[in-house]
Formats: structure tokens, sequence, C-alpha cells
């Protein structure tokens, strides 16, 4: 099974500051996903001001009597939770990459028809907006409304 991420609203190449003043502006800013276990690791970084990202991560679907567990090098498990990263990052002259904030797209959010279906036909494909209420990067926990997780068969167009 594969995993698309489609998202659009990206909030720029600079983030400002929280309200409160508690965080500080980042600029430079890029998103993408983190490999598990390896922060550093990140695929197919994109620009914070691009009109959208897409990511396709290959998976492994493993049936047991509980439910469908999802597995692959992108996909996060902690305390029983399955989870995508999404590392905002800003990027230095000499192209080095800083994260500062992650958002976790949560896999156990996905409706257990959608993912049986897309266990089936081969496609999972969560479409999410990446600038969070307050106009900085969206962060923390995503699960609907902020995401919507369809199965769609394999080859099916993107954005």
């Amino acid at each position: 099974m594969r995993i698309r991420i489609d998202a659009v609203d990206l909030p720029g190449r600079t983030c400002p500051a929280r309200p409160g003043g508690s965080v500080p502006v980042y600029s430079g800013i890029h998103v993408a996903v983190q490999r598990r276990d390896r922060p550093a690791e990140l695929l197919d970084p994109q620009p914070g001001d691009g009109a959208s990202a897409t990511w396709t991560l290959e998976c492994t679907v493993m049936a047991s009597p509980a439910d469908v567990e999802v597995q692959g090098p992108y996909v996060q498990n902690r305390l029983g939770h399955r989870f995508i990263y999404l590392s905002w990052c800003t990027v230095d002259d000499s192209g080095r990459f800083a994260m500062f904030r992650r958002a976790k797209l949560m896999l156990d959010a996905v409706p257990e028809d959608t993912l049986a279906a897309a266990a089936r036909d081969g496609l999972l494909v969560g479409r999410l907006g990446l600038t969070d209420d307050d106009g900085t990067p969206r962060c923390a926990r995503v699960r609907p409304p902020h995401i919507a997780w369809t199965a769609e068969p394999v080859g099916q167009g993107g954005l």
C-alpha cells in the first residue's frame, strides 16, 4: 500500500511569532516527511510558500484480529499510536535544515472502512491544509476535520 499526502494552503517562507511573543520568527521555512527514528532524514523538503506539496510513502499493511496495522520507514509508532511526522524546518544559506515544529498525521484517525479499502485498493490519501488558524505552520496532532482521509485505486490523480 502507499500513502499519499496532499497538502495545500502552505503558510509561507516566514513563520510569524506566536501570539504573546514566546516563539521567535522563523524564516527559510520548508516542510518534509520525517523518517522513523531519524529526525535528520527528511523526504522531499518543500518550500513553505509553495502552492501545494505532495509526498508518497511506501508502506506495508498487516491485518490483525483487532485492526489493520500500517508500517513503513516513514510511519512512526509511539505508545501504540501510528502517525506520520511532517517536520517544519528552517534552511540556512549553507543548506542546513533545523527542525522547529512538527505535525503528527494520526493514522488511528483514519476510519476503519477507509483504511481497509486503501489496503485492498493500494492507496490511502490524506488531504490537509498546512496553515493553522493563527497563520503559523500546522503542528501538533492532526485529525479530522483538519485532514480528510480517502482510499483510492493506485494510479489515481493527485492535487
